[in-house]
């Protein structure tokens, strides 16, 4: 739209006779165009999982089930406008000493990773599209994602609010996962009061009594977990575990706020363990063994398998003794027998 037909627009609009787009509206319509029609109907296809354009300008999706496949092909400059719209969106700038942009997306509320030189080649990003559907648990079972046994572990953990921690590595699942166990600790457990911590908008929770908190710039997530204290919450759920506010995490569950859920980046449920470990030394110089296996009761391992995605582990935790964790495993699927 030209500047006069603008002026023209409101000029109408002042005599009753046209709606003047929000600034919101208009930032919408600015993205979708610079994305172009490609990305766009991939963002609304409920299969799909991600968007990535690398820097020689080959386009890709991956969708559930069929794995990574070409999607297009797009021009650095295209690219640059792409990631700088989006600069604007989430009210910041995108340049050579800014090169690294990250935020949800105006649309959909999927989340946009966009990379500029010098830390690549070329343009680049990476849309992780927001999950538009929820897979209950007994769809993972017939789907052969999960066995009937682990499913079975993962209902009794939720009824007797155990804490549980679900692991894997980047795209292997975790939220979709996530959001399953969620769906059962509402359907199980309806009238208690969830609060959820987030960096990016990614757990769906039908509950009733919710509250949904997301870190900013200057409030981070041990921040909030601290403020969680205080909103009466009977379950704690945490998008993702990322830094020091691990151990926020454990103590408040171990201290009264049972039977809460989180994410964690990790390729097994021992590696998850280790993992808090890792998080937990960033702020203090004691061991957190004990704590940690206190706090942590079940881990549900999920990770790739081929074009789809299986659950690899469900491990009970039960305790740290001085030496080693004390663990047992449900069957695996390749596997199909228990193992302690």
């Amino acid at each position: 739209m030209s500047g006069q037909e603008e002026q023209n627009q409101l000029t109408e609009a002042s005599r009753g006779r046209v709606s003047v787009p929000s600034s919101g509206d208009r930032l919408v319509r600015k993205l979708r165009g610079a994305l172009g029609n490609p990305i766009c109907e991939a963002l609304e296809d409920a299969s799909v999982v991600e968007v990535m354009l690398n820097p020689d300008g080959r386009l890709f999706v991956e969708r559930l089930g069929q794995g990574i496949k070409p999607l297009a092909e797009l021009d650095p400059g295209a690219a640059e406008i792409i990631i700088g719209v989006v600069a604007h969106a989430l009210r910041t700038e995108a340049d050579s000493e800014r090169p690294i942009i990250s935020g949800e997306l105006p649309i959909g509320g999927h989340r946009f990773e966009g990379l500029l030189p010098p830390v690549v080649a070329a343009p680049s990003f990476t849309i992780r599209r927001r999950a538009s559907r929820l897979i209950p648990l007994d769809a993972y079972v017939c789907e052969g994602i999960m066995t009937a046994l682990q499913a079975s572990a993962i209902r009794k953990a939720i009824v007797s609010r155990l804490n549980i921690v679900i692991c894997g590595g980047t795209g292997s699942g975790k939220t979709t996962l996530a959001n399953a166990v969620i769906a059962e600790i509402v359907s199980a457990a309806p009238h208690d009061r969830m609060v959820i911590l987030e960096d990016t908008t990614e757990i769906r929770c039908t509950a009733e009594n919710a509250l949904a908190l997301h870190t900013s710039d200057t409030v981070d997530m041990a921040r909030l977990l601290k403020s969680t204290m205080r909103l009466r919450p009977d379950r704690i759920i945490v998008g993702e575990v990322r830094d020091g506010a691990a151990l926020t995490l454990l103590k408040a569950w171990n201290t009264g706020h049972p039977g809460g859920v989180a994410t964690i980046h990790a390729n097994g449920a021992l590696s998850a363990l280790r993992r808090f470990e890792q998080l937990t030394a960033e702020v203090s110089q004691q061991s957190m063994q004990d704590v940690i296996g206190e706090a942590v009761n079940l881990v549900v391992s999920i990770e790739r398998a081929g074009r789809g995605r299986r659950v690899r582990e469900v491990m009970h935790v039960n305790g740290f003794n001085g030496a080693q964790y004390q663990t047992v495993h449900c069957a695996q699927i390749e596997e199909g027998t228990h193992a302690a």
